[in-house]
């Protein structure tokens, strides 16, 4: 009786009622929004990249290098020469490495050349593995392993044949069709940038760009002849990736890159340079919290104004109630439930719409800007910040609560 007389009492209120559930469920939708999005933004890119010590680049900031070399995100200030890559891989500290080739693309989706070994040492989350979902690494120049996301959005299978396009354009008329790519693997989905990036070897990098110079294809120079991996080394890279022998070498050996003084180079440690990135976002973070926080302190103040408003027009109601018996501690009960199912009706509207917002917005974040982001909003800080949202409506409708509470006795 207690519950359906809140309900009713409610749906004689409706009009009023609606505006407060959709100004709190708009505040309840960011508020969830913005720490959903924050923690798994950080979790996404958290996530990306394990098991590198150090990432070397020419010289530059520690957050762009990791942003190009990592999350394909920018570009490079300038390349690292071929014979530099050679001198460091020979380091006796040095386990293995992973060399990194950008600046071309498909369809949007990045282009990277790399070699075999990067499908053998790359990890990601807790030092997981890349894995093949069919075919296998590339062996010919032509080659082409294609991230998940890559071979799903553009409907590749294997034996298919894609053309790379010179830059970094989704729309290029620049395109290396003289020598189309053959898909010979495709990757398991990771959730990490892999999944958008198109994979083939240095090799396949030189041979697409034989013919060009500064980004143009020459006159006649464009050749379809069949290629020799042998001939094809590479004078430039991006990056190198290092996995080394011990973890006390680390910084002996970024000292020395950092030092090497036949070109300038950038060695970053993945941990650290993240840690930076975090620390820059902590104000962007911290306000966009105070904000969500501000918006829902508003709706929740329009909650109390509207059931204070509401008392005056109750009164006979109020009057009627005490007639058969209601003690004050029961109408003061009555409207502290009432705010509390607007409350929760407002949490259930608002995380709906968050939820749709997610599932209808998640290819668009991971295709344009690398971010994957969970549906499952009831994770994190939210189970906490939805408590405390509960908790203050209750605080929020004591005051008219005890106004008709009064109200109750003084008529008695």
């Amino acid at each position: 009786m207690f519950f359906r007389l809140a309900c009713k009492s409610l749906l004689n209120r409706k009009a009023s009622v609606l505006l407060t559930v959709l100004a709190m469920s708009v505040s309840v939708f960011v508020l969830l929004g913005v720490e959903h999005i924050r923690s798994q933004t950080k979790q996404s890119f958290s996530n990306t990249v394990s098991g590198v010590d150090l990432i070397v680049g020419a010289r530059t900031g520690s957050l762009n290098l990791l942003l190009y070399s990592v999350f394909r995100m920018g570009s490079p200030t300038n390349n690292i020469d071929w014979r530099t890559y050679e001198a460091i891989a020979a380091n006796p500290k040095v386990d293995w490495t992973i060399p990194i080739s950008l600046g071309d693309s498909h369809k949007g989706y990045r282009v990277m050349g790399t070699t075999a070994d990067y499908f053998k040492h790359f990890s990601y989350g807790q030092k997981r593995k890349l894995s093949f979902a069919s075919g296998q690494s590339f062996s010919d120049v032509l080659d082409v392993v294609l991230g998940a996301e890559v071979a799903s959005k553009l409907g590749y299978s294997l034996g298919d044949d894609i053309v790379v396009a010179h830059g970094l354009a989704s729309t290029s008329f620049s395109l290396h069709d003289d020598k189309p790519f053959k898909v010979v693997g495709i990757l398991a989905a990771t959730g990490t940038p892999v999944d958008q990036t198109v994979h083939v070897s240095l090799a396949g990098i030189e041979a697409i760009h034989d013919g060009w110079q500064q980004g143009v294809k020459l006159p006649g120079g464009a050749s379809t002849a069949a290629v020799d991996s042998k001939q094809l080394q590479p004078e430039k890279i991006t990056a190198i990736m290092l996995g080394l022998t011990s973890r006390m070498a680390t910084f002996r050996v970024q000292r020395d890159i950092n030092n090497y003084r036949k070109e300038p180079l950038s060695a970053i440690l993945p941990g650290v340079a993240l840690s930076e990135l975090w620390q820059m976002m902590g104000v962007l973070e911290n306000t966009l919290r105070l904000v969500s926080g501000l918006i829902l302190i508003a709706a929740l103040l329009g909650l109390s104004a509207m059931m204070m408003a509401s008392i005056r027009e109750r009164s006979n109601e109020i009057h009627l109630l005490r007639v058969i018996g209601a003690p004050p501690g029961f109408l003061f009960l009555l409207i502290e439930l009432e705010a509390v199912l607007i409350s929760l009706l407002s949490i259930a509207l608002g995380g709906l719409g968050l939820f749709v917002g997610l599932l209808l917005a998640s290819d668009y974040l991971a295709t344009d800007f690398g971010l994957f982001i969970g549906v499952n909003i009831l994770s994190g800080n939210n189970l906490i910040y939805l408590s405390l949202v509960m908790a203050a409506t209750v605080l929020v409708a004591a005051l008219p609560s005890f106004l008709v509470y009064r109200q109750a006795r003084s008529s008695h």
